[in-house]
């Protein structure tokens, strides 16, 4: 087509079969229909002048109501030294031993070698350390640059108690001495600096990313490149530094990103999320295959001084009973039954504070060298925080709010000590079976910090409650009074507002900066030959036919489709033409919308012709290049009037136009033991165009299905900084491989139906003292603690790390809290607020007899893909077998009082070695085995985005013996039986020819079936009459009237139902193409690139005694 032809306003159309039409479109120099952005995003918060927050100016309050007596002296919760129970050993070294050196984990045969420093200061440290300098105390690894402890003076904030005691008699008089209480802060003007963590401005032409890192780094020279000594035993392999190409310069510091970028360089979305006053400016806040005759052995109960053998064992009596999940919301406690406590209900219950006499579970002293049944019978039950009982039932659910430290230390030294990670998990927006929603014109939140009134402010009066925050007394509204449940004048605590930690308000019109927008949905699908060759379009279409009236919306709903291949297809959907119209731009070098209005229709209006007539479309097409870049362009225009989300389908690396891709994969080097290269995105444009995405709250989700490399580290970038998902299918084909198809098929079904939010934003708020200072997750941090999230859905977590920067010493809890606004699919603008209070400990035993050993181990994941980008895999590697050791070496030197022999933990860490070598194997660190790099880069995607109740199966799979299932201990769920068969360990010897074996593994489940499994478990579960006649491929139970059949399948679905995604069953063999993969999650045997878990142990050992 000429350009003549291109610039007449009425552009040639050429009719194409099934009565389409094929319009082929060109730019218009004069006359093009402007493209404009629609309803601004990008205005400024002004915010209306007001009296000033300080309490200087207010008049005494002449009656104040005692605070609550402080905790009796003490070292802490518990009592550290009631349970050594062995003599000394002489050859261990006492308390304030320090590890300089210590030797990476790998392979046995391989040695890592690097050249010494030529820095003399500060002095050498290990690459696998994260000690920046020779300051006391040291910092462990995950403290990247955390600021220093700051003392406080005396007379800080006291506890803002649950409900006060009553007045005194006297007034204006402290009823303890030494414990007064603090005048709130003063809000600063906006000219001088107010209180909190300080911080570097953050400038409007600067992006950053989900390792960003508020806090200022801590002082210290430059990082050193020494490489530790390996042992005789370990691995080696030493690659320099991999920098991300738009970085100037990167921190190799764990889970720390610093964004040195230069001015203008990439345009800071500058849209407006406060939404009024709800974000105000405020504080910065294959083993070896079994020998015939060891198959079905048990083990021993120790282990001895050889590699384990096959032993009898037995079941430990610490074992503990089968405990059944807890439910996705907390409802524990009656609803609105807040009692006002007076002095004799409160004291009673602060007693759960004191001095224990008794050693608790969870400082045990576990010897993990003789102790081989360390798993627990089922679900590890996350740990609950000490606090007072009529607190502890308001406390947020671990499902939706957790710390890695149900424990907060005292100080940011003490902290440093104990060598244990502070962080937050967070599951804000997961699906609850109870919700409390809140419908009022006033929403009642601190003056200072804009806090949410919630379960642990405390009432000092009617008339004024203090913020469990920042302190500040502030006044009760009078339309708080009044109870909407009880009907009942003068009770504010009974309020849902003070009776749920989780709670959704109603947003009013100052929460939005534009009238919230409608629900829109664009489909950006491949049509490329490799495209059509895979088949994926029929299952998508089919699925949008199926579920079209289930897309979360209103009568306002809105959809579009656009294909491309080495053009961009748009399709006129309006009303009126007898078919849709297909518009295609082939200029990809400058992407424009042909016609604006009629690309995006209502639901109502969508022709389903269309979705009918794609598969076939393009089925002879012979064009095999693909402008995903040029597309993508294309979506962000048509959608960035009102928002919405773009989920796009690609099948290939991209070849033409913007965002070209080469291939980067040396399939050579997948089993390399050296460092793994190419982790970081070959260009910027992706990530560029997904911050310009943000700043318009669109949001992209990447479906890539594809049997070659694809370069998703690259492509990853567009979900990952505009707040999306990422789904991999590898090696996916309609016929080739329908366990794929199956599992894409459920996914999209669960994708297009699911709830989702529009336009949201999410702020965390912390005890004045604490301040964050790292995110993990998918979105985009707008300020310190603001992140951005065109989109939010329920299969979404988030981690975020933390420090302390004041002193504690006059608190004895702290809380946190997470709000969540966003847009519903029906227009409302909402609010969701989860709050979580936890105690102010000052020791160490306290501190670790809180620990959290599955949320340290899923925060520890996040900071080591980070620190794989920014460094090296090595170095992650390394860091994350030196967490275990730090972590081991202070509580042996610190808390124990009297030593013994052996790997010596607290129960609840026992299992601490244990995930951190299946991190170690798994696909997103594991060197020695070949991994494809999609496969690698996807796994660091599920680590940083998953929430940690779905990623504990990927990083630790379960497995369970399932050919002799019995309902002893069963649960009964919607009268079905669900059976609970014991955990076992992850382990050849754990298996028998006898039996069958179901691991799940979080993305899949196989279901290993032994050569001499019984006859009756093959006929009554799988429907063949023996072992030879069980499928090679098989992924589908079936639904047999039997007894055992219908036990198994209801096992299965209930596995499954604890997760948003489908994980696909596969039958295995002992001959099957499968077992490799089924083997390598066995992670406690050794491999030829890996160490099995007991010589793990002894690694561990070897360098804590040194």
């Amino acid at each position: 087509m000429d350009k003549n032809t291109m610039n007449d306003p009425a552009r040639r159309a050429s009719p194409v079969p099934l009565g389409w039409e094929r319009v082929r479109c060109g730019r218009s120099l004069a006359g093009a229909q402007p493209e404009g952005p629609g309803p601004s995003q990008n205005a400024a918060m002004m915010y209306p002048p007001g009296p000033s927050h300080s309490m200087m100016a207010q008049p005494p309050y002449s009656n104040p109501m005692p605070g609550k007596p402080p905790l009796p002296a003490g070292p802490g919760l518990y009592n550290p030294g009631s349970y050594q129970m062995a003599p000394p050993i002489s050859s261990y070294q006492g308390p304030g031993h320090t590890v300089l050196t210590r030797p990476p984990m790998g392979p046995p045969q391989l040695a890592s070698s690097g050249p010494p420093s030529q820095n003399s200061t500060p002095p050498p440290m290990s690459t696998g350390s994260f000690h920046t300098g020779a300051q006391h105390p040291m910092q462990p690894a995950w403290l990247c640059n955390a600021p220093p402890a700051v003392s406080t003076p005396p007379g800080s904030a006291p506890l803002g108690n649950h409900v006060a005691p009553p007045p005194s008699s006297v007034p204006n008089q402290h009823p303890v001495p030494g414990y007064p209480v603090r005048p709130p802060p003063v809000l600063h003007s906006a000219s001088t600096q107010p209180p909190g963590p300080l911080v570097p401005p953050v400038s409007s032409s600067s992006y950053s990313s989900s390792g960003y890192n508020p806090a200022p780094p801590v002082a210290a020279g430059p990082l050193t490149s020494m490489r530790p000594t390996p042992p005789p035993t370990g691995p080696g392999g030493d690659a320099p530094p991999l920098v991300a190409p738009m970085h100037q310069q990167e921190a190799s510091q764990f889970g720390k990103i610093v964004n040195n970028t230069a001015p203008g360089d990439y345009p800071l979305p500058s849209h407006s999320d406060d939404k009024g006053k709800e974000f105000e400016t405020e504080h910065p806040a294959g083993p070896t295959p079994p020998q015939p005759g060891m198959i079905g052995r048990p083990m021993g109960h120790s282990y001895p001084s050889l590699p384990p053998g096959y032993q009898k064992m037995g079941i430990p009596p610490s074992a503990s009973p089968l405990q059944s999940p807890k439910p996705p919301y907390n409802a524990a406690h009656q609803p609105y039954q807040q009692p006002l406590a007076g002095p004799v209900q409160l004291t009673p219950s602060m007693a759960g504070l004191s001095l224990q006499s008794q050693t608790p579970e969870a400082l045990r002293v576990v010897n993990l060298l003789q102790e081989r049944n360390i798993l627990p019978h089922g679900a590890v039950p996350p740990p609950t925080p000490c606090l007072p009982q009529d607190l502890q039932k308001f406390n947020c659910s671990p499902e939706v709010f957790r710390c890695t430290l149900t424990s907060i230390p005292q100080t940011q030294s003490l902290l440093n000590k104990a060598k244990l990670p502070l962080g937050l998990l967070l599951h804000p927006f997961k699906d609850l079976s109870q919700l409390p929603v809140v419908t009022s014109s006033t929403i009642v939140r601190c003056r200072t910090c804009r806090t949410y009134i919630n379960p642990f402010v405390t009432f000092l009066d009617q008339k004024r409650w203090k913020c469990n925050l920042c302190y500040r007394v502030n006044d009760v509204p009078e339309e708080f009074m009044y109870n909407p449940v009880t009907r009942s004048y003068g009770e504010p605590h009974k309020r849902p507002e003070v009776q749920s930690p989780t709670i959704e308000f109603i947003a009013p019109s100052e929460y939005m900066l534009r009238p919230p927008q409608p629900a829109v949905y664009l489909f950006v699908l491949d049509v490329s030959h490799n495209a059509v060759e895979t088949g994926y379009l029929d299952v998508v279409c089919q699925s949008l036919l199926d579920n079209l009236n289930s897309l979360p919306g209103d009568a306002r709903t809105k959809i579009g489709f656009i294909t491309f291949d080495s053009t961009i297809h748009f399709y006129n959907l309006q009303e009126g033409l007898s078919q849709p119209q297909m518009l295609v731009v082939s200029d990809i070098e400058d992407i424009f919308i042909p016609t604006p209005d009629s690309l995006l229709v209502n639901l109502s209006e969508c022709k389903e012709d269309l979705l009918k007539a794609l598969p076939q479309m393009f089925n002879k097409t012979m064009e095999t290049h693909s402008a995903l870049g040029p597309a993508l362009q294309a979506a962000y225009k048509l959608l960035s009037p009102t928002g919405g989300r773009a989920s796009v389908f690609q099948t290939q690396l991209p070849t033409l136009g913007a965002g070209a891709l080469k291939s980067r994969e040396d399939p050579n080097q997948r089993a390399s033991a050296k460092d793994i290269q190419h982790l970081t995105p070959a260009t910027d444009f992706y990530k560029k165009l997904a911050l310009d995405c943000s700043g318009q709250q669109v949001a992209v989700d990447l479906f890539l299905l594809s049997g070659q490399y694809c370069d998703l580290a690259s492509l990853g970038c567009i979900s990952r900084f505009s707040a999306g998902s990422v789904y991999y299918y590898p090696s996916y084909h309609h016929q080739h491989n329908p366990s794929q198809v199956e599992r894409f098929q459920k996914d999209l079904k669960r994708y297009l139906t699911r709830k989702i939010g529009f336009e949201a934003v999410m702020r965390i708020r912390c005890t004045k003292g604490l301040s964050i200072h790292t995110f993990h997750g998918n979105f985009f941090v707008r300020s310190t603690d603001l992140l951005s999230l065109p989109n939010v859905n329920p299969d979404a977590g988030f981690a975020v790390q933390m420090s302390i920067e004041e002193n504690l010493l006059d608190m004895q809890m702290v809380s946190f809290q997470a709000a969540l606004l966003y847009t519903s699919s029906k227009g409302e603008r909402r609010i969701r607020v989860h709050t979580m209070c936890l105690p102010v400990v000052n020791s160490l035993s306290d501190i670790f007899a809180g620990a959290d050993v599955q949320a340290i181990t899923g925060l520890l994941a996040s900071m080591a893909v980070d620190r794989s980008v920014t460094a090296s895999l090595c170095d992650a590697r390394d860091a994350l077998t030196n967490a275990v050791i730090d972590s081991l070496a202070t509580y042996r030197s610190s808390v124990l009082t009297i030593q013994q022999a052996g790997l010596l933990a607290p129960s609840c860490l026992r299992l601490f070695p244990l995930y951190i070598l299946a991190l170690l194997k798994q696909k997103a660190f594991r060197t020695g085995t070949s991994t494809r790099l999609d496969d690698r880069v996807f796994a660091m995607y599920q680590l940083k985005y998953q929430p940690l109740s779905y990623l504990m199966p990927m990083i630790h799979p379960v497995l369970y013996r399932v050919d002799d299932l019995t309902d002893e201990g069963a649960l009964n769920i919607n009268d079905r039986t669900i059976p609970q068969p014991r955990v076992l360990q992850l382990s050849v010897e754990k298996l028998s020819r006898e039996g069958a074996f179901l691991m799940d593994a979080g993305l899949g489940i196989f279901l290993w079936i032994g050569r001499n499994c019984s006859s009756s478990f093959l006929s009554q579960v799988l429907g063949v009459p023996n072992y030879s006649a069980v499928p090679q491929n098989m992924t589908r139970l079936p639904e047999l009237d039997t007894a055992e059949s219908v036990r198994f399948r209801a096992f299965i679905g209930w596995l499954r139902e604890q997760r948003p995604f489908y994980p696909v069953l596969h039958v295995i063999r002992e001959e099957s193409q499968l077992k490799p993969s089924f083997m390598q999650n066995m992670i406690e045997d050794r491999t030829e690139s890996a160490l099995s878990y007991y010589e793990f142990l002894l690694h561990l050992q070897q360098q804590i005694s040194k």
